[in-house]
């Protein structure tokens, strides 16, 4: 009995002990101790201090999250699944970016199909986060799944019109399935948001490849794609090697096509009819040069300099432009 009572006082004394460093400990400013060595990329001295503060509060979703990712930027992302499960059990605003971080690390393990699987579970609980859309669409995309990845790429732009890598994502997507005019009108979108950088330098390649009748893939068409490549085909044909006159006996006549009865689907509704308009408006010739920038960076550059009023008039034009659905 003597040792029975004495194992349940230090029992105790345990327990109080650790409940009282649990409330001395402000773990709040722990993580954020942590998260400050993460941006200086004094990685395990982060992960101390997320292992701190999970020592006070083991199911803290910020300090597992905060710690999953430090231990993926140090090259440990088995690791840290475990801890982005205990986040997903958690639930609330982390869900989202946890099953983002753990199919990124599926993807970089070279696992395709947990990655697809991370990332469309983390839908179900999550459908309005954006990333986990975006980031489908590249596992598919990698999967060589195109048709997937151009369902995603889809939903990406549906939740946020702006990101310029779903607009570059959609345009690749369709490329690989030769679907010209959509994979054009993508890379063009991407190009009006995000005209300078390597990947404005691929999209402008591309879109070149485009008009010269290049293609990722042979074989059988659906009968629309085969109507689009003829009618892309048939307007550059008679446009000479002018970007703006390429592209606006493109975008007129697939919009001509686009106002017949039954083209109602996401391409014609967001990507054709939104063209269409650009290209009867006064700041279409302003649109190609932001998406011709790439070949002649220094001539573009300088007259986007000397001309803001019109990017302006642009960048108006386009917010009050509707795009459909």
């Amino acid at each position: 009995m003597v040792l029975l009572k004495k194992g349940l006082f230090i029992m105790a004394l345990v327990l109080s002990t650790g409940l009282a460093h649990a409330q001395n400990t402000d773990v709040n400013s722990i993580i954020k101790e942590g998260i400050k060595l993460n941006s200086e990329k004094n990685y395990s001295a982060a992960i101390e201090k997320y292992k701190e503060a999970l020592t006070a509060e083991p199911d803290n979703a910020q300090a597992n999250y905060q710690l999953a990712f430090s231990l993926n930027a140090s090259g440990k992302g088995a690791e840290a699944v475990p801890y982005l499960n205990k986040v997903i059990k958690t639930g609330g605003d982390l869900t989202g970016p946890a099953y983002e971080l753990m199919g990124s690390i599926y993807d970089t393990a070279h696992q395709p199909q947990q990655a697809i699987d991370a990332y469309k579970e983390g839908i179900k609980l999550k459908p309005g986060y954006q990333p986990l859309y975006f980031n489908l669409g590249i596992a598919y995309f990698r999967a060589q799944k195109y048709a997937d990845a151009e369902l995603a790429a889809i939903e990406a732009i549906k939740l946020d019109p702006k990101h310029a890598n779903s607009q570059r994502l959609y345009g690749l997507v369709t490329f690989h399935q030769n679907k010209r005019v959509p994979a054009l009108m993508g890379l063009c979108s991407f190009l009006l948001l995000d005209p300078e950088g390597p990947r404005a330098d691929e999209a402008y390649t591309n879109l070149q490849s485009l008009l010269k009748g290049g293609d990722l893939k042979a074989g059988k068409a659906d009968p629309e794609t085969l109507l689009l490549n003829k009618t892309l085909s048939t307007a550059v044909s008679v446009s000479g090697g002018q970007l703006e006159t390429q592209l606006k006996n493109i975008f007129t006549a697939v919009g001509k096509l686009g106002e017949k009865p039954g083209r109602q689907t996401f391409f014609w509704n967001y990507y054709a009819a939104f063209f269409y308009k650009m290209s009867q408006s006064q700041s279409f010739s302003t649109a190609v040069k932001l998406i011709g920038l790439s070949a002649d960076k220094t001539t573009g550059a300088k007259w986007l300099q000397n001309n803001a009023d019109q990017r302006k008039a642009l960048e108006d034009w386009m917010a009050s432009a509707e795009r459909k659905f």
